[in-house]
């Protein structure tokens, strides 16, 4: 069977802390977990003019995570917290070919700030800053190296999620500052942990729609694993 080709949105910053100009970038083990799992990765930059085609030549989208937070204007909320830094051109063009996804229904995979970029698209809203909304004595910002699991969450029964992963409770790595508030339209809650912070959303109405909080690209566990390699069977179909 071909592989499937995967789309995977960069990240981009003007920060000279890599380059004295504008750059882009993606840690490498987004790519390679979705090559391991069987798909081939192509990595799309904020064109927008582009999206047509990049959707046409797509089978599946990866939304991956950044050190970025999507304006709370999408929201219809003002920047409440220091901590809330916004790339516009880039939650620009994914809003844009994530909807054009979502419509087209490719199989679409979410993670950490894509989890939170799928929510907003369906109109929900975001906390802008955990320790600043909820008391809990877990780690959402990890200071234990960022691959290996540091808590636990609890996943709902009758989920893609819980299907794929065969068991209620796994461990994961965590590395976000903000959370899922208010829930999108026709999206469902597949995952919390134990301070009720949610983990994991899905719109069981399309092929694949899936979002996580935390980072399955390190393969850090069998259930990262599980993950890839459903998104990957989907994009096949």
């Amino acid at each position: 069977m071909a592989r499937p080709i995967i789309g995977i949105v960069l990240d981009w910053d003007d920060r000279p802390s890599y380059s004295a100009y504008p750059w882009y970038a993606l840690r490498e083990n987004y790519a390679r977990a979705i090559e391991k799992a069987g798909g081939t990765p192509i990595l799309l930059p904020h064109h927008c003019d582009q999206i047509p085609e990049f959707i046409n030549l797509i089978s599946g989208l990866l939304i991956p995570g950044g050190d970025y937070d999507i304006d709370p204007a999408h929201y219809g909320e003002n920047i409440c917290h220091e901590r809330v830094i916004c790339k516009a051109s880039r939650t620009t063009f994914e809003l844009k070919i994530a909807q054009i996804a979502y419509q087209k229904d490719l199989p679409m995979l979410g993670i950490c700030g894509g989890h939170q970029l799928i929510n907003v698209m369906m109109g929900g809203s975001l906390i802008q800053h955990i320790p600043a909304s909820i008391e809990s004595t877990i780690e959402h910002e990890q200071k234990s190296p960022k691959h290996m699991p540091s808590h636990s969450i609890h996943i709902e029964k009758n989920t893609l999620l819980f299907d794929l992963c065969g068991t209620s409770e796994i461990q994961v790595n965590s590395t976000h500052h903000q959370a899922i508030k208010t829930l999108g339209a026709q999206l469902k809650i597949a995952a919390r942990a134990p301070d009720s912070v949610i983990e994991a959303i899905e719109n069981p109405q399309k092929k694949f729609c899936l979002g996580v909080q935390w980072h399955p690209e390190y393969l850090s566990t069998p259930y990262d694993y599980k993950i890839f390699d459903a998104f990957i069977t989907a994009c096949q179909q």
